[in-house]
């Protein structure tokens, strides 16, 4: 399936005609979204656009009240993801990275991505579990996309909070995810920090692809391609960051004297 707005990509995700209402609350309201095979797309919007629950959509955390969500696959295959329990969704290919990173404080860096490799085993045969030649090359490439190669052997505990999201990045590239949803990974950074996880999410550009949702309009501008701004549960505004940028309505509803700064 093609995307509507590029003819020449192929789609991965498809959204269309969502619902999705919360005690007589919209969280969604008749969204549809699409997204490219390999591309990066930043996903904008006030507090209560709906952006979290948008999200939790794609990774059936939520089902919707009506429309449909739809996984292309590579061999042809669509899946329905409203009719696929949230933890088969890692399996099919999509992995979440939520704004706090979440990591194995305990372990080393190396066994962080060693425990998210893209494998399915059960406990008996975690235990008895001795990691491959391939594990190892996938870990090794994973670490150096990361940049943590001289960190490998720390605990990850001791990491600082922008390597602590970065090493959460390595652990969903290790699962070899299709889909990646990244949520505000720029949150609490430094400056050099933001710096670097946007050249990091511009690596991975059409090796997987992308949503990231954020707030901080200076690293939006960093990795931009394409942006969709969300309002009341529906997309506002969708196109390049200045188009969206210098939109009135984007402007109004959102960025305010922050979108007449930059």
């Amino acid at each position: 399936m093609k995307d509507p707005l590029f003819k020449d990509t192929d789609l991965v995700l498809s959204v269309s005609g969502v619902d999705k209402s919360f005690d007589g609350f919209k969280a969604i309201n008749d969204l549809s979204f699409y997204l490219g095979e390999g591309e990066l797309r930043t996903v904008i919007g006030p507090n209560g656009a709906g952006k979290s629950t948008f999200m939790d959509l794609i990774t059936a955390r939520s089902r919707p009240d009506c429309g449909e969500i739809v996984f292309h696959k590579s061999d042809g295959h669509d899946i329905d993801l409203t009719k696929v329990r949230d933890h088969h969704i890692s399996r099919l290919g999509i992995a979440r990275k939520f704004q706090n990173p979440t990591v194995y404080s305990s372990h080393s860096v190396y066994d962080n991505l060693l425990l998210s490799l893209e494998q399915s085993r059960g406990v008996i045969q975690s235990l008895f579990y001795k990691e491959s030649q391939f594990d190892r090359d996938k870990i090794h490439e994973v670490l150096k996309t990361i940049r943590l190669e001289d960190k490998k052997n720390i605990l990850a505990g001791s990491l600082s909070h922008g390597q602590k999201q970065w090493l959460e990045i390595g652990m969903l590239l290790a699962q070899s995810p299709k889909i990646m949803l990244v949520d505000e990974p720029a949150a609490g950074m430094s400056d050099e920090e933001t710096d670097r996880t946007g050249e990091l999410l511009l690596s991975l550009e059409g090796k997987h692809s992308i949503i990231v949702i954020e707030h901080d309009m200076e690293f939006v501008r960093q990795i931009a391609r394409r942006i969709t701004v969300l309002h009341q549960g529906s997309v506002l505004k969708e196109g390049a960051f200045d188009s969206v940028k210098n939109d009135p309505e984007v402007i109004e509803v959102y960025l305010g004297r922050q979108g007449r700064k930059h």
